[in-house]
């Protein structure tokens, strides 16, 4: 920093002085003036606040501020980062903090971090997390930073693993096995998810090296930019929007259970409660669900012993929607944290909510709707708004915790604790 040029009379008063023997005293340095706190918001759609609606204007790497474009716009308008305002980090209670910004991304990867999103395949037209992030940090103290990432990288995403698993549900329930080949020219996938389907545990270590690069990177900025130097970063996990077992009531339909050929009542119903899923695939999703726990926890055991001096909290929210989840009980999805499986019969921006009396040219039309317009089905099995609001008091525990390591739990009343 260059040095301040002191006022002449200030300057021609000291020369006085010292010719008549009289030391001046030091000048008191000007106080700088202290930032205003903030917290940040940095990673995925479970971050950014997916399927919370009340989505917020992005701007793009052009510094061009992006409503919405309409629903049959390309998938990688800023806008569609679905940055909500009712996402965890508005949500939570942080004494202290004075601005919020949430610079998270849906579908963002570790590479969006260091890079600008659209560089990549299906990436966002957005800047680096890290440059929006060195933004922020020029007009703000940061304090806290809310980290969600790993879900999506190089060797998979949720949206595929999504998609993968109530394809096969919705092929088995609508098609017959003869009609694959009558119809289709071939056997399609209807088997539930297994395991292995989902992710390897190649591709799981493969996601655990980018997300660690990926932070490592982003605790190097912070130290680099960050005004005093001091700040917790929150490491947050990942919750399933569906149980470990449907409820009674989700088992059969008509007297067929999805293990039949063909079972159109039961896939309409589990479609309109917001899980059309097989029960044979609900415990691999929660294999899966749990092995993003480890990317997430690997990261932050590895960087801990990286930066010994660094205000690192892993926080373990895959109990955080128990007893909440979507079809856990009667009346899914109106007492779920989750939003339900949504799609659209082309971009029109009405959601499909029932598919009862639909043929499957029907339903593979609207299924295509999403392949077409990915952002008219991204909200699918993310937390709602009043997920976000739980998870919010995950990161409010998270944030004042002594343990490096902390979980977070529902309670059958709907309590959240953190401990």
């Amino acid at each position: 920093m260059p040095l301040l040029r002191r006022p002449a009379l200030t300057t021609a008063l000291a020369v006085v002085l010292a010719w008549s023997g009289v030391t001046a005293a030091a000048e008191p340095a000007p106080a700088a003036a202290a930032l205003p706190t903030a917290a940040v918001a940095i990673g995925d759609s479970f971050i950014s606040g997916e399927g919370a609606g009340a989505y917020q204007p992005v701007t793009d790497v052009n510094g061009v501020l992006q409503g919405f474009p309409g629903w049959s716009a390309p998938n990688d308008n800023a806008f569609f980062c679905h940055r909500s305002a009712n996402a965890s980090l508005h949500r939570a209670d942080l004494p202290g903090i004075q601005a919020r910004f949430n610079l998270a991304c849906s579908g963002g990867q570790p590479h969006d971090v260091l890079n600008p999103s659209g560089s990549r395949t299906k990436g966002r037209a957005v800047t680096s997390q890290l440059d929006q992030l060195r933004a922020v940090a020029a007009t703000h103290d940061i304090d806290l930073v809310l980290v969600g990432l790993g879900s999506n990288n190089s060797s998979f995403t949720f949206g595929d693993v999504a998609t993968l698993c109530a394809n096969r549900f919705i092929a088995d329930a609508w098609t017959g096995w003869w009609e694959f080949w009558a119809y289709l020219g071939g056997p399609v996938p209807q088997e539930p998810c297994a395991v292995s389907d989902l992710a390897t545990e190649a591709e799981i270590a493969s996601a655990t090296a980018e997300t660690t690069a990926a932070l490592r990177s982003l605790l190097t900025t912070l130290a680099q930019v960050d005004a005093d130097g001091r700040h917790r970063i929150v490491f947050q996990d990942y919750t399933n929007p569906l149980p470990l077992d449907l409820a009674a009531r989700y088992h059969e339909e008509d007297g067929r259970s999805d293990t039949r050929d063909k079972f159109r009542d039961l896939g309409a119903e589990r479609y309109a409660a917001g899980c059309p899923v097989h029960r044979a695939s609900l415990a691999p999703g929660h294999v899966f669900s749990a092995r993003l726990g480890t990317v997430v926890q690997g990261a932050h055991a590895a960087l801990s012993a990286e930066f010994p001096g660094a205000d690192l909290v892993y926080v373990n929210v895959q109990r955080a929607f128990d007893g909440a989840r979507l079809c856990e009980q009667d009346g899914s999805p109106a007492n779920s944290l989750a939003t339900p499986i949504r799609l659209q019969d082309g971009p029109s921006g009405t959601f499909v909510t029932s598919l009862s009396g639909k043929d499957k040219l029907d339903v593979q039309r609207i299924a295509n709707t999403c392949v077409t317009y990915f952002q008219t089905c991204q909200e699918s099995w993310h937390p709602n708004a009043a997920g976000h609001t739980a998870l919010g008091r995950c990161l409010t525990g998270a944030a004042t915790a002594t343990a490096r390591a902390v979980t977070c739990v529902r309670a059958a009343d709907g309590t959240i604790t953190v401990g």
